[in-house]
Parts: C-alpha cells; sequence; structure tokens
C-alpha cells in the first residue's frame, strides 16, 4: 500500500519534470524544460518532496483505513500540498508579481482550497470535525504569499504556527472524542498534526524563513484576465486570508427575506387564512353567558405568568470600541472569526453568538463569555480572568496562560488546557456538565478528561458545615 501510495503522490506533481519539449504552466509562461528541471532539482523542492512523501503519505496511510470524507478532504490536503510544490519550482524562474499578478499566481492553490472548504458547508455529518481540520489547516499554505513586513501577514514561520491553531480547535476534537474507540482516527488527527507541526514549519524555517526568493531575471507574471460580471475574484494576499471563502457561502441575510417575501406572499394570497375558522356572535366574549366580571385567581397569575416570546437578536458587530473593548455580538454560524490586533489594556466582550468560532491572536486584560449557545473560543493569554456566563455547550481553549476561568450559570462546557495553565483557578456557580481537558503526562500522549462535580454533600460537623462532591460509584 505504501509504495501505491507514493506513486499516487508523485504522480500529483510528475508534469513539472515531463521530459523532452517545452513543460507549459499556467499563467507563468513557457519555461524550458532544462530551466525546470534545474528547478525542480533544487534542494529546496528536494526538502518538499521528503515532506510530501513522509508526512503526507502518513496521513494519507490513515485516511485510507477510516475512508469516506476523510479519505475525500485528505485526498485533497494531498493535492494542495503538490499544487503548492508546483508554485514552488515556478517562483525559481519568475520574477516577483505585483498584488493582481500575485493574485492570480497563487490561484490553482486557492481553488484546491476552496475545495476542501466546500466539504465542511451544507449539513453537518458524523466526520464533521475531521473535515474542518483539514479544510481550516490548509490556510497554512498561504505563508507562499509573503512579500515583506509590509504585506500584511505574519513572518512565514509564525503563519504557519498561527494558523493551526484554528485547526487544532477541530483536531483536539477528533482526539478526545476517538481516543478511546478507534486508533486510526487518533492516528489521522496526529499525523494531521505533525504534517504542520513540526513538518511544514521546519521546512519553511529551513528555506524560506523570510519567504519565497523569486527570480529577478525570470520571466514576469501576468495579471489574471477579468472574468464575467459577477465571477468570484481571487482573494488578496494581506490581512484578510488568502484562502477566503465568504464569497462561496450563501448569505443568510438573503435567505431571510426570501423567507418573508413567501410568507407575505401567501398572506396576500390568502392561502395561510384559508383554513382559519370564523368567530361567530356567540363566541365573542361580551356574548358569552359563561363569564362573569370576576376575574379567577388561577386565570390572573396565568396572566402575570405569561408573557410573549419575542427573540431581540440585534445586528452582528465585532468592533474596537473606544480603543479599550471588543465587542463580538450576533455572529451566527461564523467559523472565521479572529482578533489578531489586541494588547493587554485591552478586553473582549463576546454576547448572543451561535455557532461560531472566535480566534484571539494575543494577551488581553478579560474576556467575557455572555449568553452565547454552541460557541468555540480560542485564546493565548489572559491577564485576569476568562469568564463564562449564561452560556449552553461552550469550548474554549487556552494555548497560553490565564489565572481564573469562571463559569456561571452555564450548561455544558468543554475547556482545554495546555501545559502553561495547568495552575489557572476554575470557579464554577450553578453550572453543570463542565469537564476540563489537560495534555496527556508524555508529551505525544493524549488528552486526560475530567469532569468538575456539581453536586456536593454538606455535613455539619463540629460547630459547621463541611462541604465536599459527590462521589459515584466507578468515577
Amino acid at each position: 500500500m505504501e509504495e501505491s501510495l507514493i506513486k499516487r503522490l508523485e504522480a500529483a506533481v510528475t508534469r513539472l519534470e515531463g521530459g523532452g519539449g517545452g513543460v507549459t504552466l499556467s499563467r507563468g509562461g513557457d519555461f524550458s524544460s532544462g530551466a525546470n528541471v534545474a528547478a525542480a532539482s533544487d534542494p529546496s523542492i528536494l526538502a518538499y518532496d521528503d515532506l510530501i512523501s513522509q508526512c503526507v503519505g502518513r496521513i494519507l496511510t490513515a485516511a485510507e483505513k477510516i475512508g469516506g470524507p476523510v479519505l475525500d478532504v485528505t485526498k485533497i490536503v494531498a493535492e494542495a500540498f503538490a499544487a503548492q510544490k508546483e508554485l514552488l519550482v515556478r517562483i525559481k524562474q519568475t520574477q516577483k508579481p505585483d498584488m493582481a499578478g500575485l493574485a492570480g499566481f497563487l490561484k490553482p492553490l486557492n481553488d484546491v482550497t476552496m475545495k476542501a472548504d466546500a466539504m465542511t458547508q451544507g449539513k453537518r455529518n458524523d466526520y464533521f470535525n475531521h473535515l474542518k481540520a483539514a479544510s481550516d489547516s490548509l490556510s497554512a499554505l498561504a505563508w507562499i504569499a509573503f512579500t515583506g513586513k509590509d504585506c500584511g501577514m505574519s513572518m512565514p514561520i509564525a503563519h504557519v504556527e498561527e494558523s493551526w491553531q484554528m485547526a487544532e480547535f477541530y483536531s483536539n476534537k477528533v482526539l478526545v472524542e476517538y481516543r478511546n474507540k478507534d486508533a486510526d482516527h487518533v492516528e489521522w488527527a496526529k499525523a494531521l498534526k505533525e504534517l504542520y507541526l513540526p513538518g511544514l514549519r521546519d521546512y519553511v524555517k529551513s528555506h524560506y524563513a523570510l519567504g519565497p526568493v523569486w527570480n529577478a531575471a525570470g520571466k514576469p507574471v501576468s495579471a489574471p484576465a477579468k472574468g464575467p460580471p459577477g465571477a468570484p475574484a481571487p482573494p488578496p494576499a494581506p490581512s484578510a486570508p488568502l484562502f477566503s471563502s465568504e464569497s462561496s457561502k450563501p448569505s443568510s441575510s438573503s435567505n431571510q427575506k426570501q423567507g418573508m417575501s413567501a410568507v407575505f406572499q401567501q398572506l396576500s394570497s390568502g392561502s395561510v387564512t384559508s383554513g382559519l375558522k370564523k368567530v361567530t356572535d356567540d363566541m365573542k366574549t361580551k356574548n358569552r353567558s359563561d363569564r362573569s366580571g370576576a376575574v379567577s385567581a388561577v386565570e390572573k397569575e396565568t396572566r402575570t405568568t405569561t408573557k410573549p416570546a419575542v427573540s431581540k437578536t440585534g445586528p452582528p458587530k465585532m468592533e474596537l470600541q473606544m480603543g479599550r473593548k471588543w465587542a463580538v455580538e450576533n455572529q451566527i454560524g461564523k467559523k472565521d472569526l479572529v482578533i489578531s490586533e489586541c494588547d493587554s489594556k485591552q478586553s473582549v466582550y463576546v454576547f448572543g453568538c451561535k455557532d461560531s468560532v472566535l480566534q484571539i491572536q494575543g494577551k488581553v486584560n478579560n474576556i467575557t463569555i455572555d449568553k452565547c449557545t454552541k460557541m468555540g473560543v480560542v485564546f493565548t493569554d489572559v491577564v485576569a480572568a476568562f469568564e463564562i456566563v449564561n452560556c449552553t455547550n461552550v469550548e474554549v481553549q487556552c494555548q497560553g496562560s490565564a489565572p481564573t476561568v469562571s463559569v456561571d450559570n452555564t450548561t455544558g462546557c468543554q475547556l482545554y488546557l495546555n501545559k502553561d495553565s495547568l495552575e489557572t483557578a476554575i470557579t464554577t456557580a450553578k453550572s453543570s456538565e463542565i469537564n476540563v481537558m489537560v495534555p496527556g503526562a508524555s508529551p505525544d500522549g493524549d488528552w486526560v478528561e475530567h469532569a468538575l462535580p456539581q453536586q456536593y454533600n454538606h455535613m455539619f460537623t463540629e460547630g459547621k458545615f463541611e462541604t465536599t462532591p459527590v462521589s459515584h460509584s466507578g468515577a
């Protein structure tokens, strides 16, 4: 199986090294066979071949044992790495382009990553965490778009590390779910991480620490031709993610408008009201003989306690207020929320978000999550405290340090601590289903889950109450 696997990987890049005649590469002009072979035999390209055969080959082997969507998305990961190798070969024969030319130059790689992102859309299946981890990890390949300190991106090595952090959120879910169920899934998650850390990171560190080196004497890259109106353009390289998929996602607001338009159309046509019963005179309150002027106590209580359910959801918001407070509010279904420019004097307040993921890059003073459902937060360091209030099913991952984590009136909280945050003080009140994940004893060990108690015994002993958590048999 390993031999066929390596052959399949090599087939993805053999078009670069074909013999006889010139080799034509899209958007880059024609290069002679000799120049192309020389570029492909460069030590940096050979090292990339080793990365593909070893690290990508390992994750493909694990994926073949799982099959299904996991194998499909893993093949896309292999295709993306093969596409990046092609670009690295072309860079050695091409002049440094402008931003428009760079967007077109990187389009083959962007197209592959969009295929992975498309697999995460729509109805979730049992392998959503696998698909999301693989799709998000491909943003690490955007290091190739680094053109200098003023381009709006982190340095290549830092970019690879930062990009993996978001993917690790879902990769850890795979490890937790399958650590005692299926070793193949655990091997897949570990192989995916090692593909980037240390795999891709060490490769970039050794060969492209300051970014790609273009050939000043090479051929220019022409800007991509303008497409028809409405066609999505390749995303730019600066601060916005290179592999943004926002243009491919349907607009939730437009879906709501279509739905409301259909409702109003039904109202105007009478199809909704046609089945309603007509109120006759004897059914009216003023004509009913069984009614009196007195109001019963039960009816009065019902009137005072029953309130109409009104949903008050404000507009989505993500902004820095007065230079001191980041407000992230009413975000629904957003998996790519990122706060990158922050400092230790600022706080982050997350309110009313649902089915979203927020990444906070850098140290902040305080983080509060309030009235959120199915919310994931990945943060680096916090000076004061991380607070979770009035939430349902939230997941929090600390990648640095946090003196205090407070959980209040919350149902369902999964907290991931790294080795630097094991001394965090965790305070809980009126909360249930609180689980804390900590690293294993060895660097390659699995995460260990600890459930925080939510039931207590209070015993009056020697003039005072002593409180101890309830211990269940088999726990």
